[in-house]
């Protein structure tokens, strides 16, 4: 894994390196825009990617071949887009990852877990539907309030 992803930003187009683990939250090096930030952690940076953030995060736990996980992915992008600012979404590829996995204690795939403050707030197993994962993030977001 590469220490940051590159993403268009949505207002303006302009390419912006998004770290995996940063103090603040990414925004648009031209216009200022916040970011949709969603990144991939493994066993060697979840930590500093996930335990240590200070923007809450959404944890997803899943594999390449698992249906559910494929099923989701779209709804995860949606949510770091309409959440940008506020909300970090992080990727944990079990396969690849299965010391964090285990940490975890992972048992079923997707596993979806909410983390304020390194603290897990609320785990969720299985493909939800968007309202269900929204509902999620804003209980998520109003823990810290």
């Amino acid at each position: 894994m590469t220490a940051a992803t590159v993403i268009a930003c949505p207002a303006c187009g302009t390419r912006n390196r998004l770290p995996r683990a940063a103090t603040g939250h990414p925004r648009c090096a031209r216009c200022q825009t916040d970011l949709p930030w969603l990144v991939e952690a493994g066993d060697h940076d979840i930590d500093e990617v996930v335990f240590s953030s200070r923007t809450p995060v959404l944890l997803d736990c899943w594999a390449p071949w698992c249906g559910p996980c494929r099923s989701i992915a779209p709804l995860l992008e949606r949510l770091a887009a309409s959440y940008a600012g506020r909300l970090k979404v992080v990727k944990l590829n079990v396969d690849e990852a299965p010391g964090a996995a285990a940490r975890l204690g992972v048992r079923g795939i997707p596993a979806l877990f909410l983390v304020r403050d390194g603290e897990v707030i609320e785990q969720l197993v299985g493909a939800r539907p968007l309202p269900e994962l929204e509902a999620a993030v804003d209980r998520l977001l109003a823990a810290g309030h």
